[in-house]
């Protein structure tokens, strides 16, 4: 779900971002086809991260508040971040409210990671390490970012999986050296502390509800390496692109290396194809939501470089023979679709959330 603030024309007023009505709005309508799309059988709802957007586009400050906020109106429906941004965080503080809310909704959260390619907010929030964005060019800040996701990545899979742990990496040092921890508690109740009271370990609690932690996506990806990277991690990747056949040599690329890290798995599986969504009853009304998305693309998207990937577009008909025919040429496990509530109509939204569970 991109949570965008406003229709067009008041995006095009201007600093859309700071209205509190629309804000309000959003939430409403957000809260309302959660619901729906939980009574519909959806598998879940994720959110984006991003900051300072005072334009109102992807106004998602914070992705597990906005997953708490859907996960207390909905009995089924999963909940996750479409990402949360790694380089931009602390990454204990990540592990422990995700864990935190997987232990709230007993289970129902799936989570993401990014690496961050907008520099007005990553570079921002970077700077206690000297991070930016980046946009997978193999440049010296481009290899940084990665090398800083991967450790946050390290730290993260430990403190969900052991008691207590230490960490020594280029960037994060766990726990800071001759941190002084004489509590009896921990002697008595704990571990973690030496007999000369120094902290040699530290655990977070409560760990996951999920065992060993819940399931991990990594949208979007557009390389080999960062493909590489998660079928060696069991993670798995979105990919948002209509070129079958970079599709298939990135699927390709994700077996061979899945293989050689110990998982048998076809190719496809273990893959999450991510498209737009524009479904109507006619298609002179799907095109009216394409011309809604391809506005929303070329003033938000294109300057940053991106290619407006898969676009499922049509009436229910014409989406399940689209879907079909990727299924066909790709073989993929999950689909991924991309809805810009806020930006059109709330009902046209909650139209396209009822004719593809029921008609696809």
């Amino acid at each position: 779900m991109l949570p965008t603030i406003g229709r067009r024309h008041e995006l095009e007023q201007g600093m859309a971002g700071l209205r509190d009505d629309l804000y309000q709005r959003m939430l409403g309508e957000i809260d309302e086809q959660a619901r729906f799309a939980d009574e519909l059988g959806y598998y879940g709802m994720g959110f984006t991260e991003h900051h300072f957007h005072i334009e109102g586009f992807e106004l998602s400050t914070n992705p597990l508040m906005l997953d708490a906020f859907v996960a207390s109106r909905t009995q089924n429906l999963k909940v996750g971040q479409l990402a949360l941004v790694l380089p931009s965080h602390h990454p204990l503080r990540v592990t422990e409210d995700v864990a935190m809310l997987d232990q709230i909704t007993k289970g129902r959260v799936y989570v993401g990671f990014a690496r961050g390619y907008q520099s007005r907010w990553v570079n921002t929030l970077g700077q206690p390490l000297g991070l930016g964005a980046t946009s997978s060019d193999h440049s010296e800040q481009d290899e940084l970012n990665r090398a800083a996701f991967e450790e946050s990545w390290e730290i993260i899979k430990l403190a969900w999986t052991k008691d207590t742990f230490s960490y020594n990496g280029r960037f994060w040092k766990i726990p800071p050296e001759n941190t002084p921890w004489q509590m009896p508690a921990t002697q008595n109740w704990g571990q973690g502390a030496d007999s000369d009271g120094k902290l040699q370990e530290i655990g977070i609690a409560p760990k996951p509800y999920q065992k060993p932690y819940p399931d991990v996506y990594a949208p979007f990806t557009y390389s080999a390496t960062t493909a590489r990277f998660w079928a060696r991690e069991g993670g798995t990747p979105v990919v948002l692109s209509d070129d079958v056949e970079f599709c298939q040599s990135l699927f390709q690329a994700y077996r061979q290396e899945a293989q050689g890290a110990g998982r048998e798995l076809r190719t496809g599986q273990g893959i999450t194809m991510g498209a737009t969504l524009c479904i109507a009853d006619t298609e002179e009304q799907a095109q009216e939501l394409r011309d809604q998305f391809d506005w929303l693309f070329n003033a938000w998207f294109v300057p940053f470089g991106f290619p407006p990937g898969l676009v499922l577009q049509g009436t229910p008909e014409t989406v399940t023979r689209q879907i079909r025919e990727l299924d066909q040429a790709l073989d993929f496990e999950e689909l991924f679709l991309w809805m810009s509530t806020g930006l059109s109509e709330h009902q046209i939204m909650m139209r396209q959330i009822e004719l593809f569970a029921t008609k696809v």
